[in-house]
């Protein structure tokens, strides 16, 4: 997929904890059409440069810019979380938050709110258009449960469900946000290499698909090489590098602080 433009410009971003800093001065942009990884050691800032993009955190400085497609840019450094949600930006979680007491169709349903008029109980009490609109729900989240094969589990109990297969019902509940951007926090943290290969299938295939913006933070550098088109290194919340994979693979810096930490830990 050719990139296009920008879609997402963070800009000189700063964040603090108490005096602690986890952010300084950190800048990059987002391409559309992209799949861009964030990697760094634990405590990088990775989290929270997420946190500072979807508005659970705000920067004590700098400037963070979307891009929707067929609108102006917007300045969403200030926003609310479900402002940005609006807008078409989308989260998954390091940690699951999921309703974990709630079957995977109500999960995704939940995160359908967003594009609803009219409220879910007059569409469940069959109320004219706000019933046709409650149909229209069901068939994009129908759709959802069929492009990540979960149909055998629509009707489980989250909480019940193995790790693997809840961070899937985690990724359909942030494509029923509809976004135009995914911000994925280590989609792939605890899996099996098996889970891990049809984790990877699915945000492939929503990147190529779907025509999904995505920004990635992940551990498994095998994975983030093979199909990230550009990557972001931070260390203790600066940015020390911005390139290509191969690029990357040869900074003398992200060698040091990362890469050869993490090839270290192999042997």
């Amino acid at each position: 997929m050719a990139f296009k433009s920008v879609k997402l410009g963070v800009e000189n971003i700063h964040l603090s904890f108490g005096g602690t800093s986890a952010l300084t001065g950190v800048s990059f942009d987002v391409l559309e059409g992209e799949i861009l990884a964030v990697i760094g050691p634990n405590g990088a800032g990775k989290t929270s440069t997420l946190n500072c993009i979807n508005g659970f955190y705000q920067p004590d400085q700098g400037q963070i810019t979307f891009f929707p497609t067929g609108s102006e840019r917007r300045d969403i450094t200030r926003l609310p979380a479900y402002r940005i949600a609006k807008l078409g930006i989308a989260r998954t979680f390091q940690n699951i938050a999921l309703y974990t007491g709630l079957n995977t169709l109500d999960n995704l349903m939940a995160a359908r709110h967003v594009h609803m008029k009219q409220s879910m109980l007059a569409g469940m009490l069959y109320f004219g258009s706000a019933r046709q609109e409650e149909i229209a729900h069901r068939e994009a989240v129908e759709e959802i449960i069929d492009f990540l094969e979960i149909e055998h589990i629509r009707k489980s109990v989250v909480g019940a469900l193995p790790y693997g297969l809840r961070k899937r019902v985690e990724l359909g509940r942030a494509l029923a946000l509809e976004p135009q951007m995914l911000l994925l926090d280590e989609p792939m943290a605890g899996m099996n290499v098996e889970e891990k290969e049809d984790m990877a299938r699915f945000i492939l295939d929503i990147h190529e698909r779907r025509g999904v913006t995505i920004l990635l933070i992940e551990h498994d550098m095998g994975l983030v090489m093979d199909i990230a088109d550009r990557i972001v290194v931070l260390d203790f919340g600066i940015k020390i590098a911005e390139g290509t994979p191969d690029t990357i693979r040869q900074d003398p810096n992200v060698i040091k602080a990362y890469l050869g930490e993490e090839s270290q830990h192999k042997t």
